[in-house]
């Protein structure tokens, strides 16, 4: 028999609660447990914290276990409050028709749906047609307000306020459950840690209606050594397509992660071997830099593909270590005193003869044709600032073709 699953998950970090450990850890050492994940398709593209979920899923997968991604066209009418200090956009229901082919066709990419090796279900297919009466009487007497209240997905709304319609949420996502558990034997449940208490009710409803057995898992939310969530730019998320977070954009994003958090991403996001990650933990100062530059590539590799991978590493080789394109790239010096003070990107271009007087710039940068290390930079009053460095480099881009490299003095 190979290695539990459930110990490669917990050494590469992934585990986070579980309801039952001992039994959910028997449960995974024999192959052929069906398990969910459920995906709100809140946008047209699954971001960086869904990819956490479909590595888990891969990871299950590749132990023999079947993995069902559910795809909360019904959940996804109501909001989760989860995480939330605020109600959720309320989308259309062709939004979230939208939003769920999407997800199919990213998640595809990671998780194998070939020959039956993997399920996509919608819970729109079961709860947009429930009768609501019929749902409460039947559902309904298995969760208690009193507890509900406590759960953390609805306390920190209550101070907001909290609406009749996303307290439905937990006995909606229970329900899923239940109906996974009688239709496609479904006894595990899988999700980020600000899941637990939708998942707790989900196990207990089983357990309660059913007499049956069925158990939760949480997994670590991706976060930086300093707690926050990851995922996030100045732009706003890191998305899996490619049309809303270029691949190119992508790579560098995991390119310039701080160096603290590099040998973690390594274990969640990549699926190199362990050991060969622990011997990239040993590396310190300038040379952690490879340990960045295999993270982005591999993440890259599994999200794009290993073609596209290839050649935004060597487009971001070309553009911030000096090779190819770079050398022969014109350059300015900025002090650490310019750089705390900001350098108005305004004046730069000017000084750089990039352009030649500011009213051109101005339009240059209005039109979008200026662009800061692969990003569109449409503020006429933006100000370079040590942060816009990477390796004590930055490139400024005007329209296709030129270049000019600034360095950190």
């Amino acid at each position: 028999m190979g290695e539990n699953v459930f110990d490669v998950l917990e050494a590469r970090g992934y585990v986070s609660q579980a309801t039952h450990r001992d039994e959910i850890y028997e449960l995974l050492g024999k192959p052929g447990v069906s398990f969910y994940i459920g995906f709100d398709p809140t946008a047209d593209s699954l971001h960086v914290g869904h990819f956490v979920q479909m590595m888990v899923m891969s990871h299950m997968q590749q132990a023999g276990h079947h993995p069902i991604a559910l795809m909360g066209g019904g959940t996804g009418m109501i909001g989760d409050p989860s995480g939330r200090s605020d109600m959720r956009q309320m989308l259309t229901v062709d939004d979230i028709a939208h939003n769920v082919s999407c997800f199919m066709k990213q998640m595809g990419k990671v998780v194998d749906f070939s020959d039956g090796k993997a399920t996509i279900v919608n819970n729109a297919d079961w709860l947009l047609d429930l009768n609501y009466i019929e749902f409460i009487r039947e559902i309904g007497p298995h969760f208690s307000v009193n507890r509900m209240l406590t759960a953390d997905c609805y306390k920190q709304r209550l101070e907001k306020g909290l609406t009749f319609l996303e307290f439905n949420y937990m006995l909606m996502q229970s329900y899923d459950f239940l109906y996974l558990y009688k239709n496609y034997n479904c006894t595990l449940e899988l999700g980020g840690d600000d899941q637990w208490s939708n998942i707790i009710g989900g196990v207990e409803l089983i357990r309660r209606k059913e007499q049956g057995e069925a158990f939760g898992l949480t997994f670590t939310l991706l976060t930086n050594s300093e707690g926050k969530k990851m995922g996030k730019t100045a732009k706003g998320a890191v998305w899996l397509d490619p049309e809303k977070t270029t691949p190119f954009d992508f790579y560098q994003y995991w390119r310039n992660v701080d160096d603290a958090d590099v040998i973690k991403c390594m274990k969640l996001l990549t699926f190199l071997p362990l050991e060969e990650i622990e011997e990239y933990g040993k590396l310190q100062d300038s040379a952690i830099n490879e340990a960045k530059k295999r993270l982005a590539y591999e993440v890259t590799a599994i999200v794009h593909g290993s073609e596209t991978a290839d050649a935004v590493k060597k487009q971001a080789e070309a553009l911030f270590e000096g090779s190819g394109i770079s050398e022969d790239m014109p350059t300015t010096t900025l002090s650490a005193g310019q750089l705390e003070a900001g350098v108005a990107l305004l004046d730069l271009l000017v000084e750089t003869k990039l352009l030649t007087s500011k009213g051109e710039a101005r339009r240059m940068i209005t039109q979008k044709g200026i662009y800061l290390n692969g990003d569109v930079v449409d503020d006429i009053f933006y100000k370079i600032t040590a942060s816009d460095f990477a390796d004590g480099e930055a490139i400024i881009k005007k329209g296709k073709k030129v270049f000019h490299r600034l360095i950190q003095g």
